[in-house]
């Protein structure tokens, strides 16, 4: 076998003839090696250990079967949610002023937030040098909506008819108060860049359901004003590089550089993949470095890509009552509803992460006003969503996530007036939710006192959210690592634990 291997990429390059001879000799001792290993090792166990041994299966062990088939033995347990929706909402939205209603603060317009509240808590350097911290209640008024009777604020009307499927958490914490490091460490459980994001962790341990496209795919709202955003975000890190994220924008190329360039009609783009990728093997079997075939990989990926995203990215073919239930913008390439819309789509081609990013929730002042401009953006497209999952029967196994980096503070940043308002960072409390697989729908968890400053009852870290979604994927947290510099990594550090009140 190896011969005949040797001869068909025999090459009149002496480095390349070195390299194969080398191989010859590589591949006799691998699978000798290998084969009597494993017969002195049967030998050992016994046969039934070595090969699988016949038994009674549960139910759970039976079905679980099914889903055992890649490499790493995941899922370790039955997965309530095939697949993933992250509406990230970069910036860091107010959440007394979308969902922790405190109707006490009224009554408290313009006085000192007491310094029993702050405790001793980080403040950034915007407001951290005012003379005062004087409070501001929200502008908006609340109301209750659906059987659970949850608080949501005017400010989004679409979202208060879907309350009796969210899953909110109002006592999300986090340890990072400004941007860059706060959505990094939310995207990737570390605060400084480098580290997987969780759906390259996702691609990495899972796998895909549709060999024609990414397993993770990052959607951007586009014109988006505010903190920037970098590709570190849906990064692979240290994993190998089929895992990172792909962008696709809005436009007549979806995906960078996938077009073939001008004059050329890639008829014989198969046949060039396929020679390089010999060449590719005969390095990977010399040199054994992984980033060989993952770099081969990303090649078949996009040449399945040429043709599989244009179709994927084409909404044209969506009734119109589609367009409608999400939003005149969702005709629109590239804006948030279009996105959401665009998301459906992925999930139903068997994506099974995809992450939308939008920017311009940092209002340090104008909060009124900018968070009601967001809103308008935004709140069609997202209640829409979940209507439009559920009424595919999707919703029952897609697992749908909004929310920030972090929260704001009760305290005005800059002049307060009765109209307007700042609010500045604040990462000890604030909501997040959650919709769909696995998850308890007209669900609140978690409490913040009158001020929405502290978490006073069932506080969620970071840690604890990342272990929690992972748990609903099928996936023990603390069994997917990778090891990386001599050390096994995974996405909760050496943190976290998995909700079980969030879960149905």
């Amino acid at each position: 076998m190896c011969n005949d291997h040797h001869n068909k990429l025999t090459s009149n390059n002496r480095d390349l003839q070195k390299i194969e001879r080398q191989i010859d000799r590589r591949h006799f001792l691998k699978k000798t090696s290998l084969g009597l290993g494993a017969i002195a090792l049967s030998s050992l166990l016994g046969a039934e250990k070595m090969f699988g041994a016949t038994g009674s299966k549960t139910k759970e062990d039976i079905i679980l079967e099914n889903y055992n088939k890649n490499r790493l033995g995941l899922p370790h347990h039955l997965p309530k949610a095939k697949r993933i929706i992250y509406l990230f909402q970069s910036g860091g939205p107010s959440q007394m002023d979308l969902f922790d209603y405190k109707p006490k603060l009224v009554d408290m317009f313009g006085k000192e937030l007491p310094e029993s509240i702050i405790g001793g808590q980080r403040l950034t350097g915007m407001s951290g040098s005012q003379s005062t911290l004087p409070i501001a209640p929200s502008t908006f008024n609340f109301k209750q909506y659906g059987k659970s009777k949850a608080w949501v604020s005017d400010a989004m009307p679409y979202l208060s008819e879907v309350v009796d499927d969210l899953c909110f958490m109002k006592g999300m914490q986090t340890d990072q108060i400004n941007h860059t490091p706060a959505i990094t460490f939310m995207q990737t459980g570390h605060q400084l860049p480098g580290r997987p994001s969780i759906g390259s962790w996702l691609s990495y341990g899972l796998g895909s359901d549709n060999e024609n496209l990414p397993t993770f795919i990052t959607l951007v709202s586009k014109n988006g004003k505010g903190q920037p955003l970098k590709a570190s975000l849906w990064g692979n890190g240290f994993l190998p590089t089929e895992h990172q994220g792909v962008q696709f924008r809005s436009g007549k190329d979806p995906v960078l550089y996938l077009s073939d360039p001008e004059n050329y009609d890639g008829n014989d783009r198969r046949h060039m993949l396929d020679y390089l990728g010999g060449l590719n093997d005969i390095q990977n079997d010399a040199y054994g470095d992984p980033e060989i075939q993952a770099r081969m990989s990303q090649y078949e990926m996009a040449f399945k890509m040429q043709t599989s995203v244009p179709e994927v990215a084409d909404l044209t073919d969506e009734p119109d009552h589609i367009f409608e239930l999400y939003g005149k913008d969702s005709r629109d390439p590239g804006t948030y509803a279009a996105n959401c819309l665009m998301a459906r789509k992925l999930l139903e081609k068997g994506v099974k992460f995809v992450q939308l990013y939008h920017q311009g929730w940092d209002q340090h002042n104008n909060c009124p006003g900018g968070l009601k401009h967001q809103c308008k953006k935004t709140d069609q497209g997202t209640a829409a969503l979940i209507k439009d999952l559920k009424q595919r029967g999707m919703l029952d196994d897609t697992l749908v996530i909004w929310g920030g980096e972090f929260g704001r503070t009760v305290y005005s940043q800059g002049q307060l007036t009765k109209e307007n308002h700042g609010r500045d960072h604040h990462p000890k409390a604030f909501t997040m939710w959650m919709a769909g697989a696995g998850v308890k729908p007209g669900f609140s968890y978690g409490e913040t006192d009158d001020f929405s400053y502290n978490v006073i009852k069932d506080p969620l870290h970071v840690h604890d959210f990342h272990a929690t979604l992972m748990h609903l994927v099928g996936v023990d947290h603390e069994r997917l690592t990778f090891k990386h510099q001599g050390r096994r990594y995974r996405l909760t550090d050496v943190h976290g634990h998995v909700v079980k009140d969030l879960l149905t």
